[in-house]
C-alpha cells in the first residue's frame, strides 16, 4: 500500500548528492523537525524530468524558501552517479537535493514504485511529490500515468 497524508516517513539511509559532491543521510535527519518538499521523477535525463519537473523546482527554489521550506528533493531511481551527472547538467546547485534511490528502496517502501521494463527501464518510482513537515506527510500528489498535473513545482506551491 501507497505512503499516504499522516503516515511518516520510513527511517533508512539515502544516498544524496549536493553541491559537494556524493553523500549519504538517513531520512530521519532530512527530514526531523523540517518542512520537506520531495518529488520523484520517473528517470533522470528523460525528457519530461529534464525538461519540465526538476527544472521547475530549480526555478522556484527561492519561493519555497519563503513559504518555510527547508528543504527540496528529488528523488529517482537511478545511481548516485547519474544523479550527480544530471544535478550539474540542470544546475540544480544547492535549491535541490537529488536523491539517487539506485535499487529502489526508498520507492518501494512509500509504495510508489511501477514496472518500467516495457520501456526498457526495470522498476522505477512513480512521478510525484509530497509535504512533509518532522517526518509526517501533510501532502501527496501521484500522477497519473504518462500525466505532469498535480506533482509539479507551481502546485506543490499551491498545496503550501
Amino acid at each position: 500500500m501507497a505512503i499516504q497524508v499522516g503516515d511518516k516517513i520510513p527511517s533508512m539511509k539515502l544516498k544524496i548528492v549536493t553541491p559537494e559532491g556524493q553523500g549519504e543521510a538517513s531520512t530521519d535527519e532530512i527530514f526531523s523537525g523540517r518542512k520537506v518538499v520531495l518529488f520523484a521523477v520517473p528517470g533522470a535525463f528523460t525528457p519530461l524530468c529534464s525538461a519540465q519537473h526538476l527544472p521547475g523546482y530549480i526555478e522556484k527554489a527561492a519561493e519555497f524558501e519563503a513559504r518555510g521550506v527547508d528543504a527540496v528533493l528529488c528523488l529517482s531511481v537511478n545511481d548516485a552517479f547519474v544523479m550527480e551527472a544530471w544535478a550539474r547538467d540542470r544546475g540544480a546547485g544547492s535549491s535541490v537535493t537529488l536523491v539517487a534511490d539506485g535499487s529502489a528502496e526508498f520507492t518501494t517502501a512509500v509504495g510508489l514504485g511501477f514496472d518500467a521494463s516495457d520501456f526498457g527501464m526495470g522498476t522505477r518510482s512513480q512521478r510525484y511529490a509530497l509535504i512533509a513537515e518532522d517526518g509526517v506527510v501533510t501532502h501527496l500528489a501521484v500522477e497519473q500515468p504518462r500525466q505532469f498535473d498535480v506533482s509539479g513545482a507551481d502546485a506543490i506551491l499551491a498545496a503550501l
